[in-house]
């Protein structure tokens, strides 16, 4: 009992993937991609709406901040699974352990309540547009961001003082890619049953509750739209909250999936699989989902590009500049 004796002093080793040297290879290949997709399309988007004033709307500020919290999600984890498949090295400090337990918990209740906040902003848009000045103001919706931002915060604090109490005597193998929050209980000598009831209730309130705020919105949301006589307007105001109507799909597809499934003691690498998917495949996809059909985003690309060129063009003409022929 001696070796529990200073949890700070704990190295855990991180088993990561069980897969053959080209399986291996074709992991790395894709987190990286993955972890670069995603931290440039997202802080492209989190740029954009900070340079274009006409992306200086509600619904965008909750875009550029979904895209910070995204940057965040990947990078707890993906730059050290790519540390780990390169180098071998599956040695984490306990430190290190802790403040992935932190920054995931953080980044993950942060996701959904800025989703939950993007629902509402669509609810106010198509279900009272002649109030939404007024319920939507910049007060409120910064208000919003920053509660999302601060309960986040504290939620991950509660976890990552929970799990830095536990004592780790058996083993330090820990059967995942990341310090995630569950393995750790699993491996544990400590008693975990109020943590356990901790976890329950964060389920309860920080994922279901904002899940269920989230139909509710769309329930009156879809009634309004079939309550609207022309088609094209019909189209219109469906459009402007499909994209995040698919990033909520693909933000709790994963999670029903994963609970949804019966457990099974062959069931963990597929567990980890899931987790990817949820916090990496996800966070990638986003800016996709917000781009690709959003005219907004797309004309503020355009124009942003455009003006850098002619920047460049600019400082290029100053640096050389043109010179009479026969001189």
């Amino acid at each position: 009992m001696e070796e529990c004796s200073n949890s700070t002093e704990i190295v855990f080793h991180i088993l990561a993937f069980a897969t053959n040297e080209t399986g291996q290879c074709l992991t790395i290949v894709g987190v990286l991609l993955m972890y670069l997709t995603t931290v440039l399309g997202n802080m492209t988007i989190a740029v954009l709406v900070c340079l274009v004033p006409q992306l200086h709307t509600p619904m965008y500020f909750f875009l550029s901040n979904l895209a910070i919290s995204d940057v965040i999600f990947v990078s707890v984890t993906l730059p050290k699974l790519l540390s780990i498949l390169l180098t071998h090295d599956h040695r984490m400090s306990f430190s290190a352990c802790m403040a992935q337990v932190y920054f995931f918990s953080f980044s993950a209740v942060c996701d959904i309540f800025v989703l939950t906040s993007m629902s509402y902003d669509r609810y106010v848009a198509i279900c009272k547009p002649l109030q939404y000045s007024l319920l939507m103001s910049k007060k409120v919706y910064i208000l919003m961001a920053l509660g999302s931002w601060l309960i986040a915060a504290i939620n991950a604090t509660i976890d990552a003082l929970v799990t830095s109490l536990l004592s780790f005597c058996f083993t330090h193998n820990v059967d995942h890619f990341f310090c995630e929050r569950k393995t750790l209980y699993v491996i544990t000598s400590s008693d975990v049953s109020g943590g356990n009831m901790l976890m329950v209730f964060q389920d309860i309130f920080l994922a279901t509750t904002p899940f269920l705020l989230i139909i509710i919105s769309y329930v009156f949301i879809i009634s309004t739209i079939l309550n609207i006589k022309s088609l094209k307007g019909q189209r219109k105001a469906f459009s402007s909250c499909t994209s995040h109507l698919i990033a909520v799909m693909l933000f709790y597809g994963p999670i029903i999936i994963f609970f949804a499934k019966p457990e099974s003691e062959h069931s963990k690498e597929l567990d980890k699989l899931l987790c990817l998917l949820y916090a990496a495949v996800v966070p990638m996809l986003n800016p996709f989902v917000y781009t690709l059909r959003n005219k907004d985003i797309l004309s503020a690309i355009r124009n942003v590009t455009k003006e850098q060129c002619l920047i460049i063009i600019q400082l290029f003409v100053n640096h050389f500049p043109t010179r009479p022929i026969g001189t």
